[in-house]
């Protein structure tokens, strides 16, 4: 009698078995996730773009004329200087600062354990309240910063940190930065205590100076983490919406309007849907141009090693 074969497992069956199927399913509902919340807004805002909806009208379709709009719209491209120049300059005092502040933490202070903890405030305090904070901070009238040094006697009269345009700019800066530094120095404390202490030692005993310590042991090793971390960090920097518009809204004469405000100052406010998208839509390329430089920099393995 022949033997009887077994019946074959069923595809479902044997998918869900297989290790890599049992892992799409874990990433199902995250991709279900992304796909409601992520993709179909962001595809919804590029044919917006495309569209003159206004609010309660859908619009037309009008091709690239919203783009070819914005190319001649000076507070438009004031909005994409101010954003280069707010991003830049917070993410590498931002990077400095917070560097500075993970070496420190990473040594053997006392109480350093409070001081980690307090050092996370900033990051975790709503950026509402940390934005009506600094504006009575930069008030006018009832400066903190002013009437200390009215009293010192370094200035003759209040500060007007928010009426004047590049005041306003380094007013915002500031807030953004104090925000940030938590956030970049507790990721960069994080690697720091991934790196071997023998290393530093094996580089003292050959007689390696603290700062070649550093340029030569601690700053290569650190290096991955660096790009990660400075790259959400630009990431946050240029979509920032939240301390602008409560700080200033935009003003005086758009001097601090970011890309995101105006976008958002477009669409809702002044009801065109369509430009507020297609201002939303230019941010991308920065985006990914941030995310690629990161990326392809995490690929190279002699630049994580910091060789040359």
């Amino acid at each position: 009698m022949p033997p009887v074969s077994e019946p074959r497992a069923s595809f479902w069956r044997r998918f869900v078995e297989s290790r890599n199927g049992l892992g799409l399913l874990f990433m199902l509902p995250a991709a279900v996730f992304l796909l409601c919340f992520l993709t179909y807004p962001l595809g919804l805002g590029v044919w917006l773009g495309f569209t003159d909806a206004r609010i309660g009208r859908s619009g037309q379709w009008i091709g690239l004329e919203n783009y070819a709009w914005l190319m001649d719209d000076p507070v438009f491209w004031l909005s994409v200087f101010n954003t280069l120049f707010y991003t830049v300059v917070a993410s590498v005092l931002k990077f400095g600062l917070g560097l500075w502040l993970a070496l420190l933490l990473n040594r053997h202070l006392p109480c350093k354990n409070f001081f980690r903890a307090i050092i996370l405030l900033p990051w975790v305090v709503p950026t509402v309240l940390s934005a009506l904070a600094f504006w009575w901070i930069f008030d006018s009238q009832f400066s903190i910063i002013s009437w200390v040094l009215l009293k010192w006697g370094i200035i003759s009269q209040p500060i007007n940190f928010l009426g004047d345009p590049w005041n306003a700019r380094l007013s915002v800066m500031a807030a953004n930065v104090w925000r940030g530094i938590p956030f970049v120095a507790i990721s960069l404390l994080a690697g720091l205590q991934t790196i071997p202490q023998s290393l530093n030692e094996a580089a003292a005993i050959d007689g390696a100076t603290p700062w070649q310590r550093f340029t030569k042991v601690t700053l290569p090793l650190l290096t991955p983490i660096i790009a990660v971390v400075m790259t959400f960090s630009v990431l946050f920097t240029f979509t920032d919406f939240q301390l602008i518009y409560v700080l200033t809204r935009g003003g005086p004469v758009n001097a601090t309007h970011l890309m995101a405000t105006l976008s958002f100052q477009r669409a809702i406010p002044g009801g065109q849907l369509g430009e507020g998208a297609a201002i939303a839509v230019a941010m991308i390329p920065f985006l990914l141009a941030a995310i690629l430089f990161s990326f392809f920099g995490l690929q190279r393995r002699k630049w994580q090693q910091g060789a040359d």
